[in-house]
């Protein structure tokens, strides 16, 4: 890390913002890179539990509709256990809030953000669950082939490359570079 003085002479050399943040990193305290972390992960939250809402929402109102009472039994236990995971999954994603709620003001913001993270990993993994459930039933009712299960495990993969896959291969590849 730089000294002051090495800071003011490459400021005097006209070394622009980015080249001095590459090379030296964020200038912020303990609280200052919490309270970022901490708004970083509500907008990430934020848009995972729009999806979740409007998902779970959805799926509570099946049991009330006609069809449901003609489902096979098979149907019937995908369904309980899609709205279970739902469920939650609904936890894990507002988990955040009320964590942050009960201890605000308590000093534990980073603390807050390492868990509220960890909740948050843990969401996104039970919404995959509950959106492959979800899939492999309206799909089995839908066209009742035998390459349902297939389609639906292609999805699934496809979004473990993209959420999970994809950036840990980023984290690896740039991590090494450094």
């Amino acid at each position: 890390m730089p000294t002051p003085g090495e800071r003011d002479h490459r400021a005097r050399r006209g070394e622009d913002e980015t080249e001095r943040h590459e090379m030296e990193g964020r200038h912020e305290t303990p609280e200052e890179r919490a309270d970022r972390r901490w708004t970083e992960l509500l907008q990430e939250v934020r848009v995972a539990q729009t999806g979740v809402q409007i998902l779970f929402g959805f799926l509570l109102t099946v049991a009330f509709t006609p069809r449901f009472t003609t489902l096979a039994p098979t149907d019937r236990t995908i369904y309980v256990v899609t709205v279970l995971l739902g469920a939650a999954t609904t936890g894990s994603l507002v988990g955040p809030v009320s964590f942050h709620r009960i201890v605000t003001g308590r000093r534990l913001k980073p603390e807050t953000v390492v868990w509220v993270s960890r909740l948050t990993v843990v969401g996104l993994m039970l919404l995959l669950a509950t959106v492959a459930s979800a899939l492999l039933l309206i799909l089995r009712v839908a066209l009742r082939g035998p390459a349902v299960p297939w389609v639906v495990a292609g999805i699934v993969v496809w979004f473990v490359f993209c959420w999970f896959a994809l950036p840990c291969w980023a984290l690896f590849r740039y991590r090494a570079r450094k």
